[in-house]
């Protein structure tokens, strides 16, 4: 058994400690809103937050997320940070397919968290290895300065 705290949420969970948090937070917990992109953390679909830092958890076992705090998708509206960029992403009609957004929003998320005012330099950094497929690039950045109440470059 290893415990967890989803979403400000205690959970027992009950799998093999090497069994990927991506697979823990879909199958075990029925929590669907983190994607699997890729299996090899290079895509950004299954971004959370491990501790308030983004993680891959495509790739990150249980074990290490046993005793702190995860936030996915489904919680991340619980955070100033989090919640203003659901409505920049709504607001803007962030999302095409919107296949990789949970992750895109999770990790603009954790930039917003640690850098309130970002640059472009800065939002690069932060949302570089998260794929967008439809090209929705200028958008995430729109949004990601409205959601932080600055113009951009």
């Amino acid at each position: 058994m290893a415990g967890l705290e989803i979403n400000g949420k205690a959970r027992e969970v009950s799998a093999d400690p090497n069994t990927p948090l991506l697979w823990v937070i879909r199958d075990t917990l029925g929590m669907t809103g983190t994607k699997f992109g890729c299996g090899a953390q290079l895509c950004g679909a299954c971004t959370v937050h491990l501790n308030g830092k983004p993680v891959r958890s495509c790739g990150t076992p249980l074990s290490a997320a046993q005793g702190k705090k995860v936030t996915t998708i489904e919680g991340v509206g619980a955070s100033a940070a989090g919640k203003k960029v659901q409505a920049a992403w709504a607001a803007l009609d962030v999302p095409q397919c919107g296949y990789c957004q949970s992750g895109q929003i999770m990790s603009a998320t954790a930039l917003l968290t640690e850098k309130p005012n970002p640059t472009d330099a800065d939002i690069d950094r932060a949302m570089a290895g998260n794929i967008c497929r439809c090209g929705t690039y200028p958008r995430i950045r729109s949004a990601i300065h409205q959601a932080a109440g600055t113009k951009g470059a």
